[in-house]
């Protein structure tokens, strides 16, 4: 029936991609944009806009593409989102608005993060700016974080007249989508850097190399520099091990640094002083999209990449696509097997990784399946590069600095979820920094949440 399927996306071919840092994606043209919106249904209660953590006017911006009016298109996006470009590539749409989509019964739901993506790509490349605020309230904040869930909130708040300020520890803007999601997923200079020009057209200030606890506090920024409200988005960057035997080797990482090295210090690029260490049978441990970012990463470093998951692959983390993208560029799945046990040469350098087999026992209390060692199944595997993707936790330096800010046992920030207050007043917190690491449109949903809280409290100041 006609409609039924979505109009394909093309992509570099599997082969090719493997050895290079191009976007693997290639996006919508206008005729196969134009064809896929004219898919919507323009549902009079659209679901897809309460499946989206932003709450983007879906209908309303499809309706313009479907008309060619993209310029019209991306400043209805605007309205609801700072990040089009970055949404439209990473957000897991499947499970948020594409998930709810009413096309998606039958058939296939309207492709509605390639439709963002190519709205936003029109915008750049045609020099299109989101609307500014027309004066200034008087007003200042702080934001902490130039992240997904900092870049939210200054945008959200500017756009209301704030003078806003953010203060990023790193040399770039950006934060995980500088440093974390690799070129081939996110390219840096065509459109994150884009993206943070058009949060800084809207009257933000960005200053980098400042590590809020060092460099300055967040109760000096209130009591000596004027701001009169602060957010705090610094992410989870602190990694977590598995406290197994050989992990302080040489060739062990976390996901975080593996991919810091390789984004922010272009260790990639052949003319960057920047090395990491290119092994060439590298095991990463986890399931979630970074360790597919990072497999995917040394697999075009020129590696033999392993990826060791202790459950099956339904229970994978990862989006089903970038599942899809490792297998067809030749990644390696271990899976129901688990690490016990990294094994070390006499110079101090990883040498393989002892692993036991796992079956999947009774559900846990989320209703997961609880792994299980198979008792006399261990068998080792060579390696001379680990990297673990474990998850991370929030670096304690923010809260540990602050007086009054309460942290729960996760050494997470405490904070509602409705506007983002703390227990400190004036100070605001989302993202990453609260709920621990979690994806990029979750982490833009509390920026916006606190964006509107920051201003109820300050309005009524």
């Amino acid at each position: 029936m006609e409609g039924m399927t979505r109009v394909p996306v093309r992509e570099q071919d599997p082969k090719v991609r493997a050895t290079n840092f191009e976007e693997v994606c290639l996006g919508y043209n206008e005729e196969e944009a134009v064809e896929e919106a004219k898919r919507c249904l323009n549902c009079k209660n659209p679901l897809c806009v309460q499946g989206c953590p932003v709450s983007i006017n879906i209908p309303a911006f499809i309706q313009k593409v479907k008309e060619r009016q993209f310029e019209e298109a991306y400043q209805i996006i605007s309205e609801s989102s700072a990040l089009p470009a970055v949404c439209g590539r990473v957000c897991p749409q499947e499970s948020q608005c594409e998930g709810k989509c009413i096309r998606g019964i039958k058939g296939d739901p309207v492709s509605i993060g390639k439709l963002e993506r190519f709205v936003a790509d029109w915008a750049r490349e045609n020099g299109i700016k989101p609307k500014k605020a027309e004066k200034l309230n008087g007003h200042k904040v702080a934001v902490i974080g130039s992240g997904p869930a900092g870049l939210t909130c200054a945008g959200d708040l500017a756009k209301l007249g704030y003078e806003v300020t953010i203060f990023e520890a790193l040399h770039e803007a950006g934060g995980v989508l500088s440093y974390g999601i690799p070129e081939f997923r996110l390219p840096k200079t065509k459109v994150v850097a884009a993206e943070v020009e058009n949060v800084k057209s809207l009257g933000v200030k960005i200053e980098t190399n400042v590590v809020i606890g060092k460099s300055t506090t967040i109760d000096e920024l209130i009591e000596n520099e004027g701001f009169e409200a602060v957010f705090i988005g610094s992410g989870a960057g602190l990694p977590r091990f598995m406290g197994i035997p050989g992990e302080q080797a040489n060739g062990v990482f976390s996901a975080n640094e593996f991919l810091t090295r390789n984004n922010l210090m272009k260790a990639f690029m052949d003319g960057y002083d920047t090395p990491i260490s290119r092994g060439k049978k590298v095991v990463v441990v986890g399931g979630g999209n970074v360790a597919m970012d990072a497999a995917r990463t040394a697999l075009r470093l020129g590696a033999e990449v392993h990826v060791v998951y202790r459950r099956g692959e339904a229970e994978l983390p990862a989006r089903v696509e970038e599942v899809h993208h490792a297998k067809e560029e030749g990644i390696i799945f271990d899976l129901l097997q688990n690490p016990t046990e990294i094994l070390v040469d006499e110079n101090g350098w990883v040498k393989g990784i002892k692993i036991i087999k796992m079956e999947l026992g009774e559900p846990d209390e989320s209703g997961r399946r609880s792994p299980v060692e198979i008792p006399g199944s261990e068998y080792e595997i060579e390696a001379d590069t680990v990297i673990m993707s474990l998850g991370t936790s929030p670096n304690p330096l923010i809260s540990s600095t602050t007086k009054g800010l309460e942290i729960n046992r996760r050494k997470c920030i405490v904070a509602t979820e409705d506007t983002g207050a703390t227990s400190k007043e004036g100070v605001y917190a989302g993202g990453d920094a609260v709920t621990g690491a979690a994806t990029v449109i979750l982490a833009m949903g509390a920026g916006k949440a606190a964006a509107k809280g920051i201003d109820e409290y300050l309005s009524a100041k």
